[in-house]
């Protein structure tokens, strides 16, 4: 991209969702591998989000680097009787910055409502996590022309109750369905379409100004091949990753190419 245009756009975020991937050892290597690859690469925020069994060493082995630690979920609740449930005070423990909150396989699989998403992103920001806000369509919901109503749904009610100065902390990222590990990918025309509409809906719900603030990521089946022209769109802010973060040459090289 035009350093330039870069210049006039919100810096980049690119984060590596691992899922249920990594014992703790191969999460170090991981991590290791990319302190190397990415040690001069100052211009995009780079986030690691292993599995919570591989936070505490993960976090350890990137203090000093400059990636930065996120969780895939945690719990609306403070504490308390939530078997399996993870608070964000545990998180802070492990110098945790960023939280992956709704993503469509928890809306899927755990029935996560906007609501619950909604909940989860207030606690998030109680605790000075930043919170990534997924949103997006089912194939059958693009091909009937519904992906606008459903992001909007989404987007409104997984946002509601922020303040202005916790949309501004928030980052949305709009992972169409049908694109997460299906090799399929959303055009950049696609892409940048629905960003465009998310950032519509954000300044509506907020004003223009927190709207231009407010980083949006894509994701769905990102490569190192795809990755500049998506970058390159103006209000598409970064990525959310899945497969291509657990290697760490592909995901480097993700992260050069979308500069």
């Amino acid at each position: 991209m035009d350093t330039e245009l870069r210049l006039k756009k919100r810096r980049l975020i690119i984060a590596g969702n691992w899922k249920m991937n990594k014992t703790v050892a191969e999460g170090l290597e991981l991590v290791q591998s990319l302190k190397r690859d990415l040690a001069n690469v100052k211009e995009v925020d780079v986030v690691v989000c292993p599995p919570y069994t591989a936070l505490s060493e993960v976090s350890k082995e990137i203090l000093d680097s400059n990636i930065r630690l996120g969780a895939q979920n945690m719990s609306e609740h403070g504490s308390g009787a939530y078997t399996g449930e993870i608070a964000a005070g545990m998180l802070k423990e492990f110098s945790v910055r960023y939280v992956i909150l709704g993503h469509s396989e928890r809306r899927q699989y755990q029935q996560e409502s906007d609501a619950l998403v909604a909940r989860k992103a207030l606690a998030a920001h109680a605790a000075s996590l930043k919170p990534i806000v997924c949103v997006g369509e089912s194939l059958q919901e693009r091909e009937s022309g519904a992906t606008n109503k459903v992001v909007e749904t989404q987007v409104r009610g997984s946002l509601a109750g922020m303040t202005k100065d916790q949309a501004a902390e928030t980052i949305v990222a709009y992972e169409p369905v049908w694109a997460i590990g299906t090799g399929k990918t959303a055009s950049s025309e696609q892409a940048q379409e629905v960003h465009a509409f998310i950032r519509s809906i954000l300044t509506s719900m907020f004003d223009e100004q927190i709207s231009r603030r407010m980083r949006i990521q894509y994701g769905g089946s990102v490569k190192a091949g795809n990755a500049k022209e998506l970058m390159s769109q103006p209000d598409v802010d970064g990525a959310l990753v899945g497969g291509a973060s657990l290697e760490a040459r592909s995901f480097a090289d993700i992260i050069k190419n979308s500069l």
